[in-house]
């Protein structure tokens, strides 16, 4: 950001402040905020996703379709290897896929899926088909959480034209208040992630003509692999 663009910015606020009346150093303001960042109030939760675990799960992989990403239940993370092979072999893409350092991933039984070529680390764009396991899974939206870091690198989410992202059946929680309460009792009260990428279906756009352009500023499919809980 240019000097100028920082000055134009300091302006606006100050003309803000002063037709509000305000500094930003009032104690009261002050404390407000900081109870606000202390006690992380909910928002309106939807009832919809308040549901037992079969009927969330159910919930959970309508919203994936609906959203235009595909989905596999398996009854084991021991299916995943395979079940990624036949998505390739199912695009006709080369049997290649990289995929994070995730230790949930590292354990797969991958000889079970000998044609596949599996790789390790961030994406350079190069690459057709990207392996991610997901923090968590949102019911009422059909949404993939996923969280920066070596073990699930945030180029995975957006370089490669094929995203396939693992979910464990018992991550899916019904709301986005739930995720982010795990994500704080993961990381400890004041620390995040470097990013947290909330992923529903695959990039589109339609902003040319209303005509719908799937990829537009990342992956053109999304497969999730759903691992355990109960089946339809």
């Amino acid at each position: 950001m240019s000097s100028r663009d920082t000055s134009s910015r300091d302006t606006v606020f100050a003309s803000i402040r002063a037709s509000l009346g305000v500094t930003s150093q009032e104690a009261p303001r002050r404390q407000a905020v900081a109870d606000r960042l202390a006690g992380h109030p909910r928002g309106l939760v939807p009832a919809r996703g308040q549901l037992p675990e079969a009927e969330r799960l159910a919930l959970f992989r309508d919203m994936v379709i609906a959203a235009a990403a595909t989905i596999d239940h398996l009854p084991s993370a021991a299916e995943v290897p395979e079940a990624v092979a036949a998505y390739l072999r199912s695009r006709n893409l080369p049997m290649t896929i990289l995929r994070g350092a995730d230790a949930r991933l590292a354990t797969l039984p991958w000889e079970r899926a000998p044609a596949l070529d599996v790789w390790i680390g961030p994406s350079d764009g190069r690459q057709l088909a990207g392996l991610s396991h997901a923090f968590a899974g949102v019911a009422e939206s059909g949404t993939v959480v996923m969280l920066s870091g070596p073990e699930n690198p945030s180029t995975l989410n957006l370089l490669p034209d094929h995203h396939l992202v693992v979910v464990d059946a018992a991550d899916v929680a019904g709301d986005y208040e739930t995720v982010w309460d795990r994500i704080r009792a993961r990381y400890g009260e004041g620390v995040l992630p470097r990013t947290v990428n909330w992923i529903t279906g695959p990039s589109r756009s339609a902003d040319i003509e209303q005509t719908l352009l799937l990829g537009a500023h990342g992956p053109r499919s999304l497969h999730v692999l759903l691992v355990g809980g109960p089946t339809r």
